[in-house]
């Protein structure tokens, strides 16, 4: 029989930051427009990040389903899937609007650079639209209605998993208050002095 490891703190910041780099990488590097043509240098380095990119997501997820695996009821490692699902769709989502806005000028008002279209991901995901960038076209506006639903859903999901972990940490809290033998929230009658 396997014992489980020990939670280690230090290993989920690293996984978190490590996820959001390699996705950031990928997303920078990607090659949408790819023709080697007089600059073969960049677009070989360009696609050695995206590689790398890549392969360091893999990597990542890898540890965190090991981990999940390992210890399935752990709050922590839900929160830290959810939070990997979503940073990799988000980065999606602004490749997406990149290519629109490249490939069809007109769906939006605003993305010129790929910093442009993961600044509309990341305001749609906050829900917050400042109005600066805003999808015009059919297509624009599809795909922004389909991510504010996945971002609703995420979010849902996260609240949830963060309240059932919540719950059980106090019920197991009130089980180690009750006195032995009985369901913990009913008052005791040993401790009924009256007589």
């Amino acid at each position: 029989m396997k014992v489980p490891r020990p939670t280690r703190g230090r290993g989920s910041p690293l996984r978190k930051v490590l996820s959001v780099v390699f996705a950031v990488l990928i997303f920078y590097s990607v090659p949408l427009e790819w023709d080697v043509g007089e600059n073969w240098p960049s677009k070989v380095i360009g696609l050695a990040a995206f590689v790398a990119g890549v392969g360091g997501l893999i990597w990542v997820t890898w540890r965190h389903v090991r981990r999940y695996l390992e210890e399935p009821a752990a709050t922590g490692g839900r929160v830290d899937g959810i939070l990997l699902l979503l940073c990799v769709v988000a980065m999606f989502f602004a490749l997406y609007y990149y290519r629109l806005a490249v490939q069809y000028p007109g769906q939006f008002d605003g993305i010129v650079t790929r910093t442009d279209a993961l600044y509309y991901t990341i305001v749609t995901l906050g829900t917050v639209g400042f109005g600066d960038i805003h999808a015009t076209g059919q297509a624009a506006r599809i795909a922004t209605m389909i991510q504010i639903v996945f971002d609703l859903v995420v979010i849902g999901t996260l609240l949830a998993i963060t309240s059932s972990g919540l719950s059980r940490r106090l019920a197991q809290a009130a089980a180690q208050v009750a006195p032995a033998g009985e369901p913990p929230g009913e008052i005791s009658d040993s401790l009924d002095t009256s007589e």
